[in-house]
């Protein structure tokens, strides 16, 4: 009975040494996940930021055209309204 309780105590000592190692194990995935979590929200960040730069520049180019396309209508009634004025004579 002594040398089963010892050999039990025996192994279980052997297997809590590789409990230890595989949690350290573990513990060094965890810490690498998460740094790698870490530079995937900053590459995000960045990705957004240049996402809302990009959409204020669209925003900002398609109230440009509209202008120059206001500025073009109204140049192109004036030059029709003289074309008019210039047939009546």
């Amino acid at each position: 009975m002594k040398k089963l309780l010892l050999v039990a105590l025996i192994t279980l000592s052997l297997v809590g040494c590789a409990s230890t190692s595989d949690v350290a194990n573990v513990q060094t995935q965890v810490d690498g996940l998460k740094t790698a979590v870490a530079d995937v929200t900053i590459v995000s960040q960045e990705a957004l930021n240049s996402a809302n730069t990009a959409s204020a520049s669209a925003t900002a180019a398609l109230k440009a055209a509209q202008s120059a396309e206001q500025a073009a209508k109204d140049t192109n009634d004036k030059l029709d309204a003289a074309f008019k004025k210039a047939m009546e004579k």
